[in-house]
């Protein structure tokens, strides 16, 4: 038990430091006190209860929800985005600009970013994106082929150097289909100089932003042509795939589900994405959980970015902040 005099001593070093603002270094002066007893005195203040630190959480934030996740998942991150309803349109916008500050406050010069083609979420995180301050030297990779429909694949080709433009980066296209027709076909692909320049850029890959695929394709990747046959989708359900990252597909426990269409896919491939020291999954909605819950357990993504309501189903608990 600290003795009186004690606790009158730090309860004042407490009042001046938390109170009135002031420095340690300013407290050890007016005290005639070394800055290593105003540290420790301070740490004593908590120890007593005579200080307790609460951190008022906000309305609209989830950071039990977070919490939870990144302990369940072993993530390095996750960020849970509130939204106003469980509309999958509404949550591509919310969880994109949520992706866009999340890129522009970490982004480091002279990464190598690769993002997948075809997500409309990634096209919201574009869209919301601000220009860097600075010229960041980095490098934007196409990590799953960006050549489909010509309607849609202006939407690869922008996502690309869209976000190359606003971080101050060289767009590397990969200049080939997501899925072409036969393994033979892939192969003369992979003899291309420039299909061969971007996927060996695959291994220099700091930062992997993707999307996470339910196994029927969404309209956007539906309307570029990247999609597998209907008697392959039923192949891969059969499987017990429920999900695709670059069109790599998983089951409910991450386990890779290996077709014959692996060998038709132009892209990263799950093992390579798993190397990335961050590979960011962006998605959200009931249609996606099973996906995200398969990108998760198969440890394919170390950050995760998704919306209050995929958050709470993932963990299995009521919504709650």
């Amino acid at each position: 038990m600290p003795r009186l005099d004690e606790l009158r001593l730090m309860t004042k070093v407490a009042r001046l430091y938390f109170e009135h603002g002031m420095r340690q270094t300013q407290i050890a002066a007016q005290l005639d006190l070394s800055q290593a007893t105003v540290s420790r005195l301070l740490k004593r203040a908590q120890r007593e209860q005579i200080v307790r630190i609460v951190v008022n959480v906000p309305h609209k934030c989830y950071p039990h929800l977070e919490e939870t996740l990144e302990r369940r998942f072993g993530l390095k991150e996750a960020i849970v985005v509130d939204c106003l309803s469980d509309d999958e349109e509404q949550i591509q916008r919310d969880i994109g600009s949520a992706a866009a500050y999340y890129v522009e406050t970490t982004i480091r010069s002279g990464e190598v970013v690769g993002i997948s083609s075809w997500s409309a979420t990634l096209l919201a995180m574009v869209n919301a994106m601000h220009p860097a301050a600075d010229n960041m030297k980095t490098q934007v990779v196409q990590i799953l082929g960006g050549i489909g429909n010509p309607a849609a694949e202006v939407h690869a080709t922008h996502l690309t150097r869209r976000l190359a433009s606003l971080i101050g980066g060289e767009p590397i296209l990969l200049p080939a289909p997501g899925v072409v027709g036969s393994s033979d076909a892939r192969r003369i692909l992979l003899e291309d100089p420039f299909v061969r320049a971007a996927m060996d850029t695959f291994k220099r890959v700091t930062l992997a932003l993707v999307g996470i695929g339910a196994v029927g394709p969404s309209p956007l990747l539906a309307s570029s042509g990247n999609i597998p046959s209907p008697a392959e989708i039923a192949a891969l359900q059969v499987a017990g795939a429920v999900g695709d990252i670059c069109l790599r597909f998983f089951d409910i426990n991450g386990t890779p589900v290996v077709t014959s269409l692996n060998e038709r896919v132009v892209g990263m491939t799950l093992e390579e994405l798993r190397r990335v020291r961050r590979a960011v999954g962006i998605a959200g909605g009931q249609r996606k959980t099973a996906a995200i819950k398969g990108a998760l357990a198969g440890h394919w993504i170390n950050v995760l970015i998704t919306d209050q309501f995929t958050a709470s189903r993932l963990v299995g608990e009521s919504l709650q902040p």
